[in-house]
């Protein structure tokens, strides 16, 4: 998302673009992966070492207040979790591994076309919509077949900070 859209929007909210919103902005932006406050928390205090966590928390939840991110739990992997990613791109379903935590993006013309069946069939007005798939990535699967289940255990998180992209 533009710098300018992303300023419209907040201002049409009643937001300002603060140095802290555009710092967390451009880390969910660029990083290329599902982030959680903690390592939003730790990736934005590198770059402005003034960010503290409350900040980082109160502005993760104006962002998505404001419609700039959305918050997903990713099935919940990794526990309790949260993770974020900008607003900014076409509807897509995301492909959680049971296993290992990869996150895959899927998109697809299924996607908008599951939406217009639902407000057809319900005479429901969907505003959002978030679809989460959870399986085995081809690497578990070869595992699995290899019986290496105890090599990993579910839901072993990455030292990395979250699910992989």
């Amino acid at each position: 998302m533009a710098a300018d859209s992303i300023q419209d929007t907040l201002k049409q909210r009643g937001f300002r673009l603060t140095r802290q919103r555009r710092v967390l902005l451009d880390l969910i932006g660029e990083t290329g992966r599902h982030l959680d406050v903690e390592r939003l928390y730790e990736l934005a205090h590198q770059r402005d070492p003034k960010l503290n966590r409350v900040t980082v928390y109160r502005t993760i939840k104006t962002l998505k207040d404001a419609g700039l991110i959305d918050e997903l739990d990713l099935m919940h992997w990794d526990g309790d979790q949260h993770y974020y990613e900008t607003r900014t791109k076409q509807e897509h379903a995301h492909v959680v591994c049971l296993r290992c935590g990869k996150v895959q993006e899927f998109f697809g013309p299924s996607l908008p076309r599951l939406r217009r069946q639902v407000e057809l069939t319900l005479q429901f007005q969907v505003l959002t919509a978030r679809t989460e798939l959870g399986g085995y990535c081809t690497e578990c699967q070869a595992l699995r077949a290899k019986g290496a289940e105890a090599d990993q255990p579910p839901g072993a998180a990455e030292a990395t900070g979250g699910p992989e992209t």
